[in-house]
């Protein structure tokens, strides 16, 4: 570097974080200006008793909550349409984002588009196009996780997939950034256990591909480091014993930094974790998980001396060969399968696979470039268990 880099830096909104939290949310949405909010989230939270508490504790605060919850697992362009005709139809004035990423992505989106004339491809996040929007027809949102992987609470995108194309895209605006977030540990305690893991290794993922992103922001690189040190001290506690709150509030804190330090960029991960969900309707965290050693070693080239010290800072001996053995045996503990078998993915769309990774908004964080020959290579070495 022979010159002082000149970047842009964005830090998260106003968090409410600790058990019990979620006894606010009526006094925050109001805050937000909401009188009749659309709470948005997937189908299977929709039926559980957390959901019908948070619409109670809104009509005790006197305003008039509807919900909406026609959301996939990896959300469509049709759930975002749906979503905006159900928040016009019943007058609502904000959004209540409420759930794991399909929830929080679906209902920023949904917030976004409210107001907006355009299609929605036309924001995707790619150069300046979120300036197309009109800032004034975007809804207040308040944000509550119920899981701790993606950290899309403390983000200002929501990666919704093309149904036309299979292809898995990334809706960009400043003003998509929640005005206040709920995080109440408690709330991810009935969590089943794929899930809880599932998500933590989401947010191990977004922690350690913003790490080894060539892109300056020492900040992201600090938030990056702890969030890792709290999902390795963390993560196997709270798939042994689901109810220990100290462990799942360290977890929530661990996906929010993740998406805090992932705006230095992510990385190979991310770039084939995408056209496999987008193809297979595969968990995103756990498709991660699976790819990350396979992506680790494509990089140690660009990234040996970064693993050596971040090595160094968790504890683990051995620098980057064993850095690499302690995410091998943190995903034996957590039964995360070892290759795309497990998760169900066969070899037959291999060359889409790759094609559609190397175009992917994340490719371009990755610290060695992403080819074609690069992106099969990984896929082949995650489908056969190669390192």
């Amino acid at each position: 570097m022979t010159t002082t880099p000149s970047v842009n830096w964005n830090y998260p909104t106003s968090v409410r974080f600790g058990a019990g939290r979620i006894n606010e949310l009526g006094q925050c949405a109001a805050l937000l200006g909401m009188k009749r909010p659309l709470l948005v989230t997937d189908p299977g939270l929709a039926r559980l008793p957390m959901t019908a508490n948070a619409l109670e504790l809104l009509r005790q605060a006197g305003l008039e909550p509807d919900i909406f919850s026609d959301i996939k697992p990896n959300p469509t362009a049709s759930n975002v349409e749906a979503g905006v005709a159900a928040y016009r139809a019943g007058g609502h004035d904000g959004v209540i984002a409420f759930g794991g990423g399909s929830g929080l992505d679906a209902g920023k989106v949904i917030a976004f588009m409210a107001g907006q004339t355009r299609p929605m491809w036309d924001f995707e996040d790619i150069g300046d196009w979120w300036t197309r929007a009109d800032p004034d027809g975007i809804a207040p949102i308040l944000a509550v996780p119920t899981t701790a992987g993606t950290g899309s609470e403390v983000g200002r995108a929501g990666v919704i997939t093309n149904e036309e194309t299979h292809t898995k895209k990334v809706i960009f605006h400043p003003k998509m950034l929640p005005g206040i977030v709920i995080c109440d540990p408690e709330l991810t305690v009935g969590m089943p256990r794929y899930f809880t893991v599932g998500t933590g290794m989401d947010a191990l993922a977004h922690c350690l591909e913003a790490y080894s992103s060539t892109f300056y922001h020492p900040m992201g690189d600090g938030i990056a480091v702890e969030g890792m040190r709290l999902v390795f001290e963390n993560l196997k506690r709270v798939a042994e014993v689901p109810d220990d709150l100290v462990a799942r509030g360290h977890m929530m804190s661990a996906a929010a930094m993740g998406a805090v330090a992932f705006q230095k960029g992510l990385g190979a991960i991310h770039a084939l974790s995408h056209p496999v969900g987008a193809l297979y309707d595969t968990h995103h965290g756990m498709t991660n998980a699976v790819f990350m050693p396979y992506v680790l070693v494509f990089n140690r080239a660009a990234i040996e001396t970064k693993i050596d010290r971040l090595a160094g800072y968790l504890g683990i001996s051995g620098g980057f060969d064993g850095f690499l053995q302690a995410v091998l045996d943190l995903r034996t503990a957590l039964d995360v399968p070892h290759t795309l078998e497990g998760l169900k993915v066969d070899g037959a769309k291999a060359a889409k696979i790759a094609e559609m990774a190397i175009v992917d908004p994340t490719a371009g964080g990755n610290p060695i470039e992403l080819t074609l020959e690069g992106a099969a290579s990984i896929f082949d070495a995650a489908l056969t268990g190669r390192l």
